[in-house]
């Protein structure tokens, strides 16, 4: 939008009511240059009383704080004159500085006061209670914030959030600025974390040609990092310059220069892998290489003393819990007493959960300290329940923090602080990226045995890799395939309808019964009004199960039976508006008490209670569920509910959440629901095929339903393509390179 097709309004700030220093979002009042006072919000990073504000923009009205002008962009002017520049000292906005200091600096230095603060800090000397020392300090943290509020003005010039400033800064220091101008590129790397498209932007924009080396070296690197999040490892050279050179419009022979910068600074690796000329990210490498290295050592090393009686222990536990141990499962706990590594894999009803509980019993008799951990709450939550021993998330046991240095998660748990325990169990392998495991990797001893849990046939991590899947094919781990459904799941539609798909075959969709239940619609349109239907009314009239009992999961976010339509007609049927449920609205989603909610990425900042508030932390983690049990207006913050853990949120980081009546199914990995509903409609075909399908039916403890079309279901039933994931693990792990 043109600045002449929006509203202006300029004046002085007399006070800022609201910061979000991660956003720049900012709540202050205006004195107008015509004499009126105003509210204004927008992105208006470090503002502070005293400087001076021209905003274009919309008037609005907010619920709650009644009329505002929401700032769309700003030119700012440092405050002048010794009462504007007192109020903006006397603010806070400077570290050190408090109304009296600032009154002293004001008193002695007048209109010159910033003149003075820049660059001359030996006169702040000079100032009754202020050393040498603290009059550096002051000057030093003058100069950072007034670089920081630099580097942030030209950044949001090019509709960047100040977030990118604040990790230039805290990366490059004083020279963040010239450093970005120099080389825009730097914005998209993993420590800024901005796209390539917007450095990509301002680069051009700044002069720079189509065909430097270095806007290729930058291309290069975003290539690589896009496809890690769609799961490679490496892309082989080829396929990398080729994607490269169409992104950016150069010719692929001109990609080569690039590369060559980045294999010499070493953010690329380049070895054959296979058939292939492989390049990876430097990290990446590193951590496929270790986790190579590690588990083939692991895998090759058998205890020639047991130190413990494998049929005795299988005798006890067959008494104590009146079963008979089948052939595949005495298989485990022989392997579990021989071999450092082993992997337990299998479909749902095979017995893997007795399986894992019996190799608890068999490490409790020789006496080792076991872990359980798994990748997602809902998963960790599930394996303790089931075992009946504390379990954790992975991010948990190996204390994930945020490191501001790097932006990146790091592990306090690491081979300098080493988990104290003999043995580790982890549930819900399928789910393991490379760097997690390369993480777990590095925290246990070298003694310390390693169980790997999981059902090799569900989707793969959303990260780099196909770990469990490798690990397996390699042949050099003892692995355990549990392959025959016990007794009493043999009756369960569920069950047997998810061993046939997994064998490509359409189970009956007619039969509707035993749990399993399938309604044909026709049209998406149609199919979300039954979901909806259902969840509402028709389960838990005809079948007794709760709302909150219940999980919709869908291939898609997109269209009439996608997460997004979906969770908009859930919310409106299962907590509609009224009077005594608080509400607020965050980038265009409406968010009420008593809505279902998923944290969508990691947080390691957010606060967390318990219900009594005997235990607390910091840290949820992307894919836990709760609910908003709490709003305050007011406070713009809200509170989240995650299985008795209190966490608390001011509204900004809404952004964080999702809608969770509805999911996706890749979402779904590593829980487990009393009831799933299913929609089985047309969506992209990239999404429609059998391990996406398996992985959402086997979410199902008790009760399924797929609502939508047979065709769909046949679809994904035959559609045996894996997407292939360019990772090297397995022929490391093989080839023993």
């Amino acid at each position: 939008m043109r600045e002449q097709e929006l509203e202006k309004i300029e004046g002085q700030v007399s006070s800022v009511v609201y910061v979000n220093a991660d956003n720049g979002y900012t709540v202050l009042r205006l004195d107008t240059d015509d004499g009126d006072h105003a509210v204004v919000v927008g992105c208006i990073p470090m503002a502070a009383p005293g400087e001076s504000i021209t905003a274009w923009g919309n008037w609005t009205r907010h619920p709650t704080h009644g009329e505002q002008f929401k700032a769309l962009h700003t030119e700012r002017t440092m405050p002048s004159g010794a009462a504007a520049i007192y109020d903006y000292l006397s603010s806070g906005v400077i570290k050190g500085i408090g109304p009296a200091t600032a009154a002293l600096i004001v008193g002695k230095f007048g209109d010159a006061a910033f003149d003075v603060l820049r660059d001359q800090p030996e006169k702040l000397a000079t100032l009754r209670g202020v050393s040498r020392k603290k009059a550096e300090e002051l000057s030093a943290t003058f100069r950072r914030q007034t670089g920081m509020r630099a580097l942030m003005e030209y950044l949001a010039g090019a509709g960047l959030a100040p977030i990118f400033a604040l990790r230039l800064y805290r990366t490059y220091g004083d020279d963040a600025l010239d450093m970005v101008r120099d080389n825009p590129y730097i914005l998209s790397s993993v420590q800024i974390g901005a796209t390539f498209a917007d450095a990509d932007a301002l680069a051009l924009a700044n002069g720079v040609e189509a065909d430097d080396p270095q806007r290729i070296a930058a291309a290069l690197l975003f290539e690589l990092r896009h496809n890690s999040d769609n799961g490679h490892c490496f892309l082989p050279v080829d396929k990398l310059t080729a994607a490269t050179a169409q992104l950016i419009g150069v010719e692929a022979e001109q990609v080569g220069e690039g590369l060559d910068i980045l294999l010499d600074s070493g953010e690329v690796i380049q070895e054959p892998v296979g058939n292939v000329t492989a390049c990876y990210l430097a990290h990446l490498y590193a951590a496929e290489v270790y986790v190579a290295r590690r588990l083939r050592e692991m895998a090759s090393y058998t205890y020639a003393d047991q130190r413990v009686n494998v049929a005795r222990v299988i005798e006890k536990l067959e008494a104590e819990e009146g079963i008979r141990f089948a052939p595949q499962q005495r298989d485990t706990l022989d392997a579990a007493a021989r071999k450092q590594l082993v992997v337990i894999t299998g479909g749902p009803g095979t017995g893997k959960t007795t399986s894992v509980r019996a190799v608890l019993a068999l490490f409790d008799a020789m006496g080792l300290e076991t872990m359980l951990a798994a990748p997602t709450g809902q998963a960790a939550k599930r394996l303790g329940d089931l075992t009946g021993r504390e379990a954790s998330t992975i991010h948990r046991l190996l204390e994930a923090s945020f490191s501001p240095e790097t932006d990146s998660t790091v592990f306090r748990k690491n081979e300098s602080d080493r988990l104290k325990c003999g043995a580790l169990v982890l549930d819900e392998c399928s789910m393991v990226d490379m760097s997690l495991m390369k993480a777990v990797l590095a925290a246990i001893g070298p003694a310390c045995r390693l169980v790997l849990v999981g059902d090799a046939d569900q989707l793969p991590s959303v990260g780099p890799g196909a770990v469990f899947r490798d690990v397996i094919r390699s042949g050099v781990a003892e692995t355990v395939r549990l392959t025959e459904i016990f007794r009493q799941k043999q009756g369960s539609r569920i069950v047997l309808g998810a061993h046939q798909i997994d064998q490509g075959t359409v189970p009956d969709l007619r039969a509707n019964k035993d749990g399993f239940f399938f309604l044909r619609r026709r049209d998406a349109d149609s199919a979300a009004e039954t979901i909806v239907s259902l969840c509402q009314e028709r389960l838990p009239r005809n079948m007794g199960v709760a709302p909150g009992e219940i999980q919709v999961l869908t291939p898609t976010r997109k269209g009439a039976a996608g997460t997004e339509a979906l969770n908009q007609r859930l919310q409106q049927a299962l907590n509609p508006p009224a009077a005594n449920k608080p509400e607020f609205v965050c980038a265009g989603r409406t968010f009420r008490v008593g809505d279902r909610v998923m944290q969508i990425r990691n947080d390691y900042d957010i606060l967390w209670r318990t219900a009594d508030a005997a235990e607390s932390g910091y840290g949820v983690f992307n894919g836990d569920i709760g609910y908003i049990s709490s709003i305050d207006p007011a406070a713009e913050s809200f509170t989240v509910d995650f299985d008795s853990r209190q966490a608390e949120y001011v509204s900004e980081q809404a952004v964080e959440l999702d809608h969770a009546w509805a999911t996706t199914v890749h979402k779904a990995q590593g829980s487990e629901y009393r009831a799933v509903v299913l929609a089985a409609v047309r969506a992209a075909p990239q999404l429609m095929y059998r391990s996406l399908l398996y992985t959402a039916v086997t979410r199902a403890a008790e009760l399924l339903v797929i609502v939508g079309d047979e065709e769909a279901v046949r679809v994904m039933t035959e559609n045996a393509r894996r997407a292939k994931r360019y990772s090297g693990l397995r022929i490391r792990m093989a080839d023993g390179d």
